[in-house]
């Protein structure tokens, strides 16, 4: 039995959510199809991967000898032209497409993920030909796949209301964490000087308290809310924390940037852009809180990369959230600035409730592994070991 694999976004540079899904699943599914031959499909990209041939090794996943990579050169529209066209000239037995789009041509055992659908429920925070694209790609996947995944009972059920997906098709596989997976990929050093450098002048974060997020920088993860909230702690309560922002610029950037610009408190917030896995997971480790009050997710893996290395966190009541964190955070609306200030203040200020708050998270990891995730993958794709 062949086996196919979309890697295309998997070995990329900054990977963020739905690439360290890709990243994540494919690293852990080659205990789970050592006994198959897998074809991993990459884009014509060098400077996002490298291969040690000798060593079979690609971006710190060992390769078993029955595992190969495809290389497929297509300038634009690489799903539908490229690998169509390698699903027409050299079929494979089963497609696995971890990320949204599944190729016009393609086999008759074919299962995509389907991760959620901000753009229906955020249209503010997409352009318009990015809300058309990613609508006919998505309602054309579910049509064509056999088996779909959703990361979310949510996304199930969105799936469901909105395009009338047949209920039977979807199963619903959670993304993984523990073990600090998400927090380390390769080249990285956690326990050398990196927490030095978040307290020293590369980081402008002295030796003092902060409130962070991460992810990316755009309208759906309500940075702005963040921010207003943030003036909310500075004015009433008076904390000495700093706002720390980590995450790549996304859509809407702008209007995020003027709003730190006219804070009154814009000395106090520290952007960082992107940051590697091992600075981040120490990032999350000093943060006081861990702030995600965000408008819509298919899943909200960052909620756990924070929980796991036992930071509290306030987030959203909204979407996949409240089944992924459960009683394990603080949930808020995310509207309402004053109530995020105010979840803010009642972990920063009541040790009982942060260390609950921090025990039940710790417990709430252990639901979700990308072991498990990776064995049913493998599981719906009817493949045995």
């Amino acid at each position: 039995m062949i086996i196919g694999i979309d890697a295309s976004r998997a070995f990329i540079k900054n990977r963020t959510g739905i690439e360290e899904y890709s990243y994540q699943v494919i690293k852990h599914l080659v205990n789970e199809l050592k006994g198959h031959e897998v074809v991993l499909y990459l884009r014509k990209n060098s400077a996002n991967y490298e291969f040690d041939a000798d060593a079979r090794m690609i971006d710190n996943v060992k390769l078993p000898a029955n595992w190969k990579l495809k290389v497929i050169k297509w300038p634009r529209f690489w799903t539908q032209g490229g690998l169509s066209l390698e699903m027409l000239l050299n079929p494979v037995d089963v497609l696995f497409v971890p990320a949204h789009t599944v190729p016009f041509i393609h086999p008759e055992n074919t299962a995509v993920t389907i991760h959620g659908l901000e753009y229906e429920f955020c249209s503010g925070a997409y352009s318009l030909w990015e809300k058309i694209y990613m609508r006919c790609s998505i309602k054309n996947s579910c049509r064509w796949a056999k088996t779909i995944i959703t990361v979310s009972n949510n996304t199930r059920k969105d799936l469901v209301k909105l395009y009338g997906i047949d209920e039977s098709k979807i199963k619903v596989i959670y993304e993984g964490c523990g073990s600090n997976d998400n927090l380390q990929t390769a080249g990285d050093k956690p326990n050398s000087n990196v927490k030095s450098r978040i307290s020293n002048t590369e980081y402008r974060i002295p030796d003092t308290k902060y409130i962070f997020f991460v992810g990316r920088l755009e309208e759906r993860k309500n940075i702005i809310g963040i921010v207003s909230a943030f003036e909310v702690l500075k004015e009433h309560y008076k904390i000495p924390h700093k706002l720390v922002l980590a995450g790549k610029p996304g859509y809407e950037y702008g209007k995020i940037k003027e709003a730190i610009a006219n804070s009154n408190y814009t000395k106090e917030i520290v952007e960082l852009g992107f940051v590697g896995g091992g600075e981040k997971k120490e990032l999350l480790k000093n943060a006081d809180v861990f702030v995600f009050p965000t408008f819509y997710e298919g899943f909200g893996l960052p909620i756990l990369e924070a929980q796991s290395v036992g930071t509290s966190v306030v987030t959203s009541n909204v979407s996949s959230i409240p089944e992924v964190a459960g009683d394990s955070a603080l949930l808020v609306d995310p509207n309402n600035a004053e109530e995020i200030a105010d979840a803010i203040y009642k972990i920063l200020t009541n040790e009982k409730t942060k260390e609950d708050i921090i025990q039940k998270g710790l417990e709430n990891v252990k639901r979700f592994s990308w072991e498990k995730c990776a064995g049913e993958v493998r599981s719906i794709l009817n493949i045995g070991n």
